[in-house]
């Protein structure tokens, strides 16, 4: 099938790099080889395994957050082909459920804990509903930075979100797309100091599908867009104080799960590429521009960015 030209605006606002894209040229001005402090994969491995040579690491540990006594671990996880490009491939974050916590699986992949300042995004599509069983779980599919969360009211405690709620949450029924960026909390009983923005629309298949989403993170305020137009932008005391592992995953809201429902039902997240430049602030067409000459220069996956000083741990339980 012959696609269509369009320009690089058309892209950044279209969701970015969707399949008609390939035919826009990178500008001159953006290197093939990537520059230090680049951090980027478009998750081409053949295998959940081969992504632990790039630095991921698959969560496997029970516990917060979602369904208390669910399981996780590889097989939520997967890479498969894109059936809108070929020769694309995509990393797909499985979660289900039968109602009971021994039947719920739920998906997590993190990659080294070394992000701090700069600028975040990544190309995602996410579901309005189950690929298998009924609709109506209430679960949250995500894009976000985090540390490790030490103790309750951490004050080094560190996270930027994007949540995805297609049945709605946190007490609201309404989908929408919930951005955070968190100072600290405490798990039980529940206190957090957040500061979030809420954007109400479907951006599942029937909302066009594909999304584009990026955080600048620099000078005391870290502003969130979606496909090219900025949100929000947040800070105070909200801000990131210690180096963040890059994380997605896919989980169920505790008390949110169909009551009295047995049928398995499953829900899916998929992930074209991730993308970071440490300690620069992109606008989301140069961002569009740089995954561009990365893709035509045949960089998969490339990680220029220096572990933190000590190193730390990816803990990936969060």
């Amino acid at each position: 099938m012959k696609m269509r030209r369009l320009s690089l605006a058309a892209c950044v606002i279209a969701g970015s790099l969707l399949a008609g894209c390939a035919g826009v040229p990178a500008p001159a001005a953006v290197p093939a080889s990537p520059a230090a402090g680049v951090f980027f994969d478009d998750f081409s491995q053949p295998n959940v395994a081969a992504l632990a040579a790039g630095g991921w690491t698959v969560r496997d540990k029970r516990g917060h957050p979602g369904i208390e006594g669910a399981g996780w671990g590889a097989g939520a996880l997967s890479l498969v082909d894109d059936p809108a490009q070929p020769g694309n491939r995509l990393l797909r974050l499985s979660a289900r459920t039968d109602g009971t916590p021994a039947g719920t699986t739920q998906a997590q992949l993190c990659h080294a804990r070394k992000y701090l300042e700069g600028t975040y995004a990544a190309r995602i599509r996410f579901s309005d509903a189950p690929v298998q069983g009924p609709d109506g779980d209430v679960l949250v599919q995500t894009f976000y930075t985090v540390s490790p969360l030490r103790f309750p009211y951490d004050p080094q405690y560190s996270e930027l979100d994007w949540e995805y709620l297609p049945n709605g949450g946190w007490g609201d029924a309404r989908t929408r797309l919930y951005g955070v960026s968190w100072q600290t909390v405490r798990l039980d009983p529940w206190d957090a100091y957040n500061q979030p923005l809420q954007h109400f629309a479907a951006l599942g298949p029937s909302g066009g599908g594909w999304h584009v989403l990026m955080m600048q993170v620099a000078g005391g305020k870290s502003r969130f867009f979606l496909d090219g137009r900025q949100l929000d932008e947040h800070g105070g005391r909200n801000y990131p104080v210690v180096p963040m592992a890059i994380a997605f995953s896919q989980w169920f809201v505790p008390a949110g799960q169909l009551a009295g429902v047995s049928a398995p039902r499953a829900y899916e997240e998929d992930v074209d590429w991730v993308y970071h430049a440490r300690n620069r602030v992109m606008t989301p067409a140069e961002v569009a521009q740089a995954v561009q000459a990365l893709r035509r220069a045949g960089q998969t996956a490339v990680d220029t960015v220096p572990a933190a000083e000590p190193p730390l741990t990816s803990t990936c339980d969060f």
